[in-house]
C-alpha cells in the first residue's frame, strides 16, 4: 500500500500544483506507473472545482460562479493542460514538418495558433458549464475531470512517444496493463455514479461526444508526429473534457 499511495502522490504531484513533498517516495519505476492515478487526480480536481463553483453560485451570479470554477481548476493544476493544448496547436499550425512542429512546441512563448485555441477552449468550456442547470454543473465537474484524464491515459496505451525527452518522458514505454485497468476502472465508476446523477440519454449524448473529441484531436497531431508529446496529452484532456459538457448540453 505504501508504493501505490506513493505513485498516487506522484501522479498528484506531476498533474497538478499541490505543495505535496515526494522526496522519499519518488522512484522512476513508480513514477511510470502514476497514470494509473491520473482519473482520481482528474476527480479531485473535479470535487474542488465543483465546490469552488457551489460556494460561489450562493452569493454571486451563475457567470461568474463559473468562471471562479474554471479558475480554480487553472490554479490546481498550474494550467499544466491548456498549455499542452497551446503547444500543440502552435506547433501543428505552425509547423510545416514533424522536426518544426516539435521544435515549436517546445518554445515557451505563445503563438497565433497556440492562444487562439486556448481562448476558444476557455470559452467553450465555460459557456458550456453557464448553460447548465447549477446542479448539473456540480456533477458535470467531477465526471469530466475524471474521465478526460483517462482519455489521456489511453493516449499513452495506444500510441508512441516521440521526444527524448518532455514532461511525457517518464511514460515513454507505455503503460502497463495494470494500470490502464486501474484507470479505466476509476473512469468507468465516475461514469456509473454519472448513469444515476443524469438522465441516461444525455450521459450518453456526452460520452459519444468525449470520445468523438478524442479522435478529433488524436487525428490533428497524430499523422504529422507520429504519436504523442506531453504536450498532446494536455490537448486531448482539453478536447476531451469540452467535449463531454458539449455532448450533455446538446441533449439539454
Amino acid at each position: 500500500m505504501t508504493g501505490e499511495l506513493a505513485k498516487f502522490v506522484l501522479a498528484v504531484q506531476f498533474l497538478t500544483r499541490l505543495p505535496l513533498r515526494s522526496d522519499r517516495l519518488f522512484t522512476a519505476e513508480r513514477l511510470a506507473q502514476a497514470p494509473r492515478y491520473f482519473p482520481l487526480v482528474g476527480l479531485l480536481v473535479g470535487l474542488a472545482s465543483a465546490a469552488i463553483f457551489w460556494l460561489a453560485a450562493l452569493v454571486l451570479p451563475v457567470l461568474l460562479a463559473v468562471l471562479l470554477a474554471v479558475g480554480a481548476g487553472l490554479l490546481m493544476t498550474g494550467a499544466f493542460h491548456e498549455d499542452g493544448l497551446a503547444d500543440t496547436f502552435d506547433g501543428i499550425g505552425g509547423g510545416l514538418t514533424r522536426e518544426r512542429a516539435l521544435e515549436i512546441m517546445k518554445d515557451s512563448r505563445l503563438g497565433t495558433y497556440g492562444a487562439a485555441a486556448l481562448f476558444t477552449a476557455l470559452a467553450l468550456k465555460a459557456g458550456a458549464l453557464w448553460s447548465m442547470p447549477p446542479a448539473w454543473v456540480c456533477m458535470a465537474l467531477p465526471i469530466a475531470h475524471c474521465i478526460s484524464r483517462f482519455s489521456a491515459v489511453c493516449v499513452i496505451a495506444t500510441s508512441r512517444y516521440v521526444r527524448e525527452d518532455g514532461t511525457g518522458k517518464p511514460v515513454a514505454a507505455g503503460i502497463s496493463a495494470t494500470s490502464l485497468m486501474i484507470a479505466g476502472f476509476t473512469a468507468l465508476i465516475a461514469v456509473a455514479v454519472g448513469a444515476v446523477l443524469f438522465p441516461l440519454v444525455s450521459l450518453l449524448f456526452g460520452i459519444v461526444s468525449f470520445c468523438f473529441a478524442h479522435v478529433l484531436m488524436r487525428l490533428f497531431f497524430e499523422p504529422k508526429l507520429g504519436g504523442y508529446t506531453g504536450d498532446t496529452l494536455g490537448a486531448v484532456q482539453q478536447a476531451s473534457e469540452i467535449g463531454f459538457y458539449l455532448g450533455l448540453l446538446a441533449w439539454l
